[in-house]
């Protein structure tokens, strides 16, 4: 069994977005994403993304959910398998429960003062940035304008070895050590990470600031630091620019990979804003999937040093084995003293667009590798040839570009294809299990409104409600499921000690007895109160606490009437009394209601 906790973490790691955006085109539509439904044939867009809520939703068939759901219900996985698909995506590994030892905190609960510490750590800087000459004139030395720091984040940690214990007091020490803001220093004492630096926010897949990367605006070593590896911060997980560059890559089909953080603002800057920077690490198989997921071309420029070179070919090695037909890669590299910040600057973006059209193909590329040092015919050469070629085709898991790259080996070997195909032996293959077919799910019959589903719709779209008004009384008499479910969701929300997110909410009751009717609120009255604004919202909610009051006050007053029980009856019905006059005043102040 998976834990629950690993499961709230993963979905607060992961992007609905691109999790859908893997296999649906979603067009950017106000907060929202908006796309045709994988799940029936239709002409017009309904099928809508909510990244804030984590939360998809068909206005044509009905299908909802968070992105386990939408993995189970379009791939046709189970929920294991699910997991698992989305686990290998964010580079997480799927633990097993054990069933024993203590309840740990859930993911979203556990990293929340990670992310709001290092939030304010961020906010700190930038006011840092706007406050020291130094910091602004270094941006503007680097044709930096002031909206493309703003849009960044971009700031300063001013000179000092304490200054955010001493800004940020309540946030605890522990915090931002953890956070990776704080170096531990001999009995007990601590001192900033960060000092005299330009900073620039390193966020997650979802726009969350988990780490920071420092860059001397002087003289200095390290020229570039980083934020160590954190609950939060994997540096093989994540790209510099990717909450940018996503937006981007709506309306483009291919994306830039450059090694430094000042080229992908300048790129940005300059209207290349599909650019990302690894983070101070030759690139990972996690974020090349991540990458081919997002786009069908992949560009890396590098130095055109032999610095750059030998990380163009690491960037061959990690790629070759995981690129599929339909996918390009292309390598651009800059001469000696020159990179894609001072190229766009000098040049500008079209010249820049030009050289990425023209990249060397990865084909010409891995056929440069393997050729480089050699001399043509000579016996030692062809031999050292073959002994590269060999470990580069066997990795190769695309069909046609293994046959044109031996094509090519063919031709400069100067032997036809079936003497290199000995000359090669047998190369292993792997088989990758096909793609299972998508399921869409079966339409239900919608049950009808009631008070119990509009107060989980409520609670649904504002689950802080259950905090701040309350949630709905027990009613001993109520007959119907819905009431008895609502109550034991509405119980779970208020004894939360952090408000979760939809996604995670939704999870806590897979496969509960009140699954089914958290589904139908989600699909149905859920939606119609999605653009409901706060204020309308609480209102609905506290009238409607009042009418379930009233209601479990006339159960109870059938109940004594039956039983003869004349105190009883004249307390409850002073209580129907005064719950009648506080909804007429509600109602009678709330017309616009």
């Amino acid at each position: 069994m998976i834990p629950q906790s690993f499961i709230d973490s993963l979905l607060a790691r992961i992007d609905i977005v691109d999790v859908i955006g893997q296999s649906v085109p979603l067009k950017k539509a106000g907060v929202n994403f908006m796309a045709r439904c994988p799940f029936h044939q239709e002409k017009t867009p309904s099928f809508s993304v909510n990244p804030q809520r984590q939360f998809y939703h068909c206005f044509g068939c009905g299908a909802s959910g968070n992105a386990i759901s939408f993995i189970i219900q379009h791939h046709g996985s189970g929920f294991v398998e699910a997991v698992q698909m989305l686990a290998e995506q964010a580079g997480m590994s799927v633990p097993q429960d054990s069933g024993a030892g203590p309840a740990t905190p859930s993911g979203h609960d556990a990293h929340r003062p990670l992310l709001e510490a290092l939030e304010r750590v961020g906010k700190f800087f930038v006011k840092e940035r706007l406050r020291h000459p130094r910091a602004q004139a270094y941006l503007a030395q680097r044709g930096i304008r002031e909206d493309t720091a703003e849009s960044f984040g971009l700031g300063y940690a001013p000179p000092g070895w304490h200054n955010l214990e001493t800004a940020l007091p309540d946030i605890p020490t522990a915090i931002l050590h953890d956070s990776g803001m704080l170096v531990s220093q001999e009995a007990g004492r601590h001192h900033d990470r960060f000092r005299d630096r330009l900073m620039f926010p390193i966020h997650d897949r979802r726009g969350r600031i988990i780490g920071f990367g420092g860059r001397v605006l002087d003289q200095g070593e390290p020229k570039y630091l980083n934020s160590p590896e954190t609950p939060l911060f994997e540096k093989g997980q994540e790209l510099y620019g990717w909450p940018q560059a996503r937006q981007a890559l709506r309306q483009q089909h291919e994306i830039l990979v450059v090694e430094g953080y000042m080229d992908v603002i300048s790129l940005s800057q300059a209207g290349i804003a599909e650019t990302v920077a690894t983070l101070g690490t030759a690139i990972t198989e996690h974020q090349i999937k991540l990458l081919f997921r997002s786009a069908e071309r992949i560009v890396f420029a590098f130095d055109g040093d032999k610095a750059g070179r030998k990380a163009a070919d690491r960037a061959m090695e990690r790629v070759l084995p995981l690129l599929e037909e339909g996918k390009q890669v292309a390598f651009l590299f800059f001469p000696e003293g020159e990179d894609p910040d001072s190229f766009v600057r000098q040049h500008g973006a079209d010249a820049f667009r030009a050289q990425m059209v023209g990249a060397t193909p990865l084909s010409t590329h891995v056929l440069d590798h393997l050729t480089a040092g050699l001399t043509r015919h000579q016996p030692e050469s062809q031999g050292q040839f073959l002994h590269r070629a060999r470990p580069l085709l066997a990795s190769l898991r695309a069909p046609w570009l293994a046959f044109a790259l031996k094509k090519r080996m063919a031709q400069w070997l100067d032997v036809d294809n079936e003497q290199l195909e000995q000359f090669l032996g047998n190369l292993p293959t792997e088989h990758r299990p096909s793609p299972k077919p998508p399921n869409a799910p079966l339409r239900s019959r919608q049950p009808p409104p009631s008070l119990a589903r509009q107060l989980l719709a409520c609670l649904l779209a504002q689950p802080e409600l259950a905090h701040e008004a309350g949630v709905p009384q027990e009613d001993r008499f109520a007959t119907g499921d819905d009431e008895r479910a609502v109550q034991r969701i509405a119980e779970h929300l208020r004894h939360e000690d952090v408000v979760p997110p939809l996604a995670a909410l939704i999870e806590h009751f897979r496969h509960h007895p009140d699954e089914a009717l958290l589904t139908s609120v989600l699909q149905r009255e859920f939606i119609a109160l999605a653009e409901t604004p706060r204020e309308e919202l609480v209102a609905v909610y506290r009238d409607g606490l009042l009418r379930w009051a009233q209601q479990a006050c006339q159960r109870e007053i059938q109940q004594l009437s039956q039983q003869g029980d004349v105190e009883g009856l004249r307390q409850l019905l002073a209580l129907r009394k005064s719950l009648d006059l506080q909804l007429k005043t509600r109602n009678q102040g709330n017309d616009s209601v």
